[in-house]
């Protein structure tokens, strides 16, 4: 079985085509959509999507104990990256590289959005670059891990 690499994506992320296009640039298209444009590049990828904090740790987790399995995850947590210590706990325990991406300059917005409680313990983090940002993540983790 070869091995996979898990993109997980928090909150509002699967109505990235209607979230406002002067913070997370003109999308055309879902996520779902740019996610099937990622998998003809890369075969070896899935994707996880929940707007429900303990999903995205189970994920994590299950991940985790299928390590074997797994390179590891590009995650974005959406607005848990700011408020989640259960999922930064989850991202901490875990022993594949996981690699934070925003599609939006975080460090540019409300100064809520300015802390990531994930970045810490994630392999690396990759903000502001749109969309791109996961290709970077995926990049990082295969040439890296």
């Amino acid at each position: 079985m070869e091995k996979k690499i898990l993109i997980i994506n928090g909150p509002n992320l699967n109505l990235l085509k209607y979230r406002d296009p002067l913070i997370y640039s003109h999308n055309e298209q879902t996520f779902q959509e740019y996610f099937n444009k990622l998998k003809k590049q890369y075969n070896k990828l899935e994707y996880y999507q929940s707007n429900h904090e303990g999903d995205l740790i189970d994920k994590i987790q299950e991940v985790e104990f299928d390590s074997l399995n797994y390179y590891g995850i590009v995650i974005n947590a959406g607005g848990y990256t700011h408020t989640s210590i259960t999922i930064r706990d989850a991202i901490e325990i875990s022993h594949i590289p996981i690699i934070e991406v925003h599609i939006s300059n975080i460090v540019n917005r409300e100064n809520f959005r300015k802390e990531s409680l994930l970045s810490p313990v994630c392999s690396g983090s990759i903000i502001g670059l749109g969309l791109d940002g996961y290709n970077l993540g995926i990049q990082a983790i295969l040439n890296k891990y």
